[in-house]
């Protein structure tokens, strides 16, 4: 009985060890992946689940960005809204929830405020997050390698937990989920990803529309 005992006791401590080292190297690919990205379109899902009120509300639209700091989505469900960065400004426009308001905010020197959604993930994320392997999973019938993340104690995220859909084949970040402090989930699903692709300098321009009163925040 002892080898048998001694051959479960070591696949039990085996398990763990692997499912780490299949985290590292998942977490390692995506880094070098979202590395080379300098642009990207794609469209974009998200949906928010607010547990008191048993709500879920679903938008969608196209995403297009430029590194560092310049950023678009432009929502065709609601029609109309827009999140926009370019650089310097951030302008927010939900004509769906609330017309005739702009929100204006005002990126760091450092570009503390910009928008990306897949960086906040993936910037020195060893330091800042425990990460676990949450297994394999097909998105959108692409082959992806999930991860935990938990933010590490002094971390100050917007969320407490977090999973991202890491692709097999090219290494990026193809769907993410994160739960805030008031159990409200944000998941978001990207398809139709193009790495690289041509962006139009127009995306990341914003106009206040007429009569629009802008809040600053």
């Amino acid at each position: 009985m002892k080898p048998v005992s001694f051959a479960l006791a070591s696949l039990l401590l085996a398990a763990p060890a692997a499912a780490q080292s299949t985290a590292d190297a998942t977490l390692t690919r995506a880094v070098k992946a979202w590395a080379k990205v300098q642009t990207l379109r794609a469209h974009v899902e998200q949906t928010v689940v607010n547990p008191l009120t048993g709500r879920a509300v679903t938008s969608r639209g196209e995403v297009q960005q430029r590194r560092p700091g310049r950023f678009a989505v432009r929502f065709t469900d609601p029609a109309g809204d827009v999140i926009v960065s370019d650089g310097r400004t951030v302008w927010l426009y939900l004509p769906s929830t609330t017309p005739g308001q702009v929100i204006r905010s005002t990126l760091g020197e450092d570009g503390t405020g910009a928008i990306d959604l897949t960086e906040q993930f993936l910037a020195q994320p060893r330091s800042k997050y425990d990460v676990v392997d949450a297994g394999a999973e097909a998105v959108d019938g692409r082959q992806t390698h999930a991860l935990r993340l938990t933010p590490k104690a002094g971390q100050s995220m917007p969320f407490v937990r977090a999973k991202v859909w890491v692709d097999d084949r090219d290494g990026l970040i193809r769907q993410f989920e994160s739960t805030d402090q008031n159990g409200i989930t944000r998941k978001v699903k990207l398809t139709n990803v193009m790495p690289n692709a041509a962006v139009k300098a127009s995306a990341f321009k914003f106009t206040v529309p007429p009569g629009a009163r802008v809040v600053d925040r």
